[in-house]
């Protein structure tokens, strides 16, 4: 052996997990996939069931990334906005309250509160067209209280200072395709966080970047959209918790942020952009290299696209994303690993399930698959689904408990 340190991957596969879908003959997503190398995983390991969202808390990938991560969310969970701005890099004090701003695609026509969610991402905006809307924004509705800040893509944050909890608000990927009368914000500041949505919507559906995604047949990116309220978080660092020099790889800045709020090393990858075009290679590459060059013990390497396509009602593209994950990003680093002749353990698993018919998230526990190259099993479960992690009859209520297994293997 040239290396007898355990390494330990866990491949996140967000909102992999379906519903049986009638256009697929009843069968799920992860059924239908064409995913050899999961699979061969599968036959060598455990499949089993994991609760990865606590009961009475909301299935956001916030909470259930926690939770994959061995981060018990009843303990560590401070609201979604605050991760996000720990990746940003806003520095936020005891007293500021962190808000999730999306740039999203409301119909046109109707007044404010009876327009209709059309697109939560719109139309994935890049992100230098939202940095100039951003920057717009803040430069007309930021002040003393509230500043406006870019991130990438749809999602931006909002910081009001000097303030506290309570505003209720409502992902806006919740209610695609539906009016918005019933989930505009409500109690503690809801009406001042309303006014500045609609402020935003006269603001942003005439400006340049709008008028040209428009002429280019794009969804423009024509409101803001508040949600995810939340405070500083105050994570336990990864390596005093689990004794392993950690990564995280992803493209969007929730994930970053909890890297980040843990202590750990956040890897960038050229490309990565949170679809099913993102750059999967690059992301197992980039793994391996932390895991065998870079001194790094865990790598949990996220990957969006799954979720995104949920969102969105696409079908066929959630399917390829879960075979790109198979095909491109499981086999290469198993292949990587196995020639370095180290011992190894792979995670793979959902945080959440996304189902199509839905589009949105569900509480559901999801299937997963833990391998270790040093200790094969003959499993009679062959492929990694829904139903075969069901009828396996292995279940874990407290996700952090699969996590300790995981990594500590004691």
């Amino acid at each position: 052996m040239k290396d007898k340190n355990k390494k330990y991957v866990v491949i996140l596969g967000d909102g992999m997990a379906d519903y049986p879908i009638d256009e697929l003959g009843g069968k799920t997503p992860l059924e239908v996939a064409d995913k050899p190398n999961i699979d061969a995983l599968c036959a060598k390991g455990e499949l089993g069931l994991v609760k990865t969202v606590p009961a009475g808390m909301k299935p956001g990938s916030d909470v259930a990334n926690l939770a994959v991560m061995g981060y018990s969310p009843a303990r560590y969970y401070s609201g979604r906005s605050p991760l996000e701005a720990l990746s940003i890099g806003i520095d936020l004090k005891d007293t500021d309250v962190a808000i999730r701003c999306n740039l999203v695609t409301l119909s046109d026509d109707e007044p404010y509160e009876n327009k209709t969610m059309l697109d939560y991402s719109a139309g994935e905006i890049s992100t230098a067209e939202a940095k100039e809307l951003i920057d717009f924004i803040e430069s007309r509705l930021g002040n003393d209280k509230l500043h406006f800040y870019s991130g990438v893509s749809y999602r931006h944050c909002l910081v009001r200072h000097d303030s506290t909890l309570g505003t209720e608000y409502t992902p806006p990927h919740d209610i695609s395709d539906k009016r918005i009368t019933d989930y505009l914000p409500k109690a503690l500041y809801g009406e001042e966080m309303l006014a500045l949505m609609k402020k935003s919507y006269e603001l942003l559906k005439d400006h340049p970047v709008n008028v040209a995604r428009v002429k280019a047949g794009k969804n423009p990116a024509n409101s803001i959209w508040l949600w995810g309220e939340g405070t500083r978080p105050a994570l336990t660092s990864f390596e005093e918790k689990y004794g392993k020099k950690g990564a995280v790889i992803s493209a969007v800045d929730l994930i970053k942020g909890i890297g980040i709020g843990a202590k750990m090393q956040v890897i960038e990858v050229e490309g990565a952009c949170g679809t099913y075009e993102t750059n999967f290679a690059g992301k197992a590459e980039s793994a391996v290299k932390a895991l065998l060059e870079d001194g790094c013990d865990y790598v949990y390497v996220h990957m969006e696209a799954p979720d995104e396509c949920g969102h969105q009602g696409d079908l066929r593209h959630k399917i390829l994303s879960v075979e790109l994950i198979d095909h491109v990003v499981v086999q290469y680093i198993v292949d990587k690993l196995r020639r370095a002749e180290v011992d190894f353990s792979i995670l793979v698993a959902p945080d959440h399930p996304t189902p199509i018919k839905l589009k949105t998230h569900t509480s559901d526990a999801v299937p997963y698959v833990l391998y270790r190259s040093y200790d094969e099993k003959d499993n009679a479960f062959k492929s990694m689904t829904e139903k075969n992690a069901k009828d396996s009859g292995i279940y874990y209520d407290d996700s952090c408990a699969l996590v300790d297994k995981f990594i500590k293997e004691d």
